[in-house]
């Protein structure tokens, strides 16, 4: 048979990684190609839990993409970027305050980050939607793998193994979260560097420290240093890369998901270190959440979280589902004023939930 032909795009070109003496976030790393026999997730159940409990941050090893696999991804992700022409783009702008939804484009200087500083981020989101750029379209079979690959095979083991953890059984999590344009979705996003003034009065923070909206988030790790973590002893620390890995994190609706058992994890981007300070950040996302409809309640017949004892945001008869509190936070992310509390937290409230913003 013919060799299977796959459409041409231009090569993205990975930066060399950084060489500054930076301070890394320890994150563990876990082998996910243990997960596909029921004894591999007994195996790394325990790893999971306890980094998941300990960093709320880790990396996925041997997820089943080669490195050259995962080069072909940043190659079709740029292209939002480079091969769409600016009129054609407008015609697949998000309409976020409207829709609560971040579907196709999200153009730079949208989001406030501090004063009169608005942020330098372009990003294209796969989710409902039928009709693309046209550069997009011959990409859409290779894309829509990808997305499945993230689900199927990297997303529902985690989901597995968290349930593990909580000694709930395996698919409690996997029966929330749906194959499906509201359960997980694709985002391609570029950063470009600012000027020395817009570092200055940011204090060179890029994205203000924060938790994700979902349940986990797939993120392929790529060289260009400027994500940080909040470390357990409330110091941010940066996030390595790792070639072919994915850094893995917990969001807002798992912890409610799971009463505070698992907590959503502190993060923020900054500007990167000197050696890569005039690079453009381009980054794959796999986003993912709980069904639309699903309640964001505890679990609470987990016999660990029984023991620990529940911590909700919000009493479970006004907890918004996982549809309402998508987008609401959409709705309100770079746009609401936020309210400061002190020299390094602001707030703010979401569907009857106190979110806070880390400066």
């Amino acid at each position: 048979m013919p060799a299977v032909t796959i459409p041409y795009v231009s090569r993205h070109v990975a930066p060399p990684t950084t060489t500054e003496d930076l301070e890394w976030a320890d994150l563990p790393i876990v082998d996910i190609s243990k997960a596909r026999t029921p004894e591999g997730r007994a195996e790394l159940a325990p790893q999971m839990h306890d980094a998941m409990r300990t960093h709320g941050f880790l990396y996925i090893v041997n997820h089943g993409l080669t490195q050259a696999q995962n080069d072909r991804i940043f190659d079709i992700a740029d292209v939002p970027f480079t091969q769409v022409p600016e009129e054609e783009k407008r015609k697949y702008t998000s309409t976020i305050k409207d829709s609560g939804s971040y579907r196709g484009y999200k153009f730079r200087q949208l989001w406030a980050i501090e004063g009169q500083v608005h942020d330098q981020i372009e990003h294209y989101q796969f989710f409902e939607q039928e009709k693309h750029p046209d550069a997009l379209q011959p990409l859409l079979p290779e894309i829509h793998a990808f997305a499945a690959h993230n689900h199927y095979n990297v997303l529902i083991p985690i989901l597995q193994l968290l349930a593990r953890g909580m000694d709930l059984p395996e698919d409690t999590f996997v029966n929330v979260h749906g194959y499906d344009s509201t359960s997980g979705y694709t985002r391609f996003m570029k950063y470009w560097p600012r000027t020395e003034e817009e570092e200055s009065k940011t204090k060179s923070v890029w994205l203000k420290g924060h938790t994700d909206i979902g349940t986990i988030t797939i993120l392929w790790s790529q060289p260009i240093s400027a994500l940080q973590v909040m470390s357990p002893d409330g110091k941010w620390r940066w996030v390595r890369h790792v070639d072919n890995a994915l850094v893995i994190n917990i969001g807002d609706s798992m912890e409610m998901l799971t009463g505070g058992y698992y907590k959503a994890t502190i993060h923020r981007v900054i500007q990167p270190p000197a050696d890569q300070r005039n690079l453009e950040r381009l980054t794959v996302f796999y986003f993912t959440m709980a069904k639309d409809d699903t309640k964001l309640v505890p679990f609470t017949d987990s016999p660990k979280l029984q023991k620990e004892g529940v911590k909700r945001r919000i009493d479970d008869e006004h907890a918004p589902t996982m549809g309402e509190w998508r987008k609401g936070i959409i709705r309100s992310y770079g746009f609401t004023k936020l309210q400061r509390r002190d020299d390094k937290i602001e707030e703010e409230v979401v569907n009857g939930i106190l979110v806070k913003h880390y400066n």
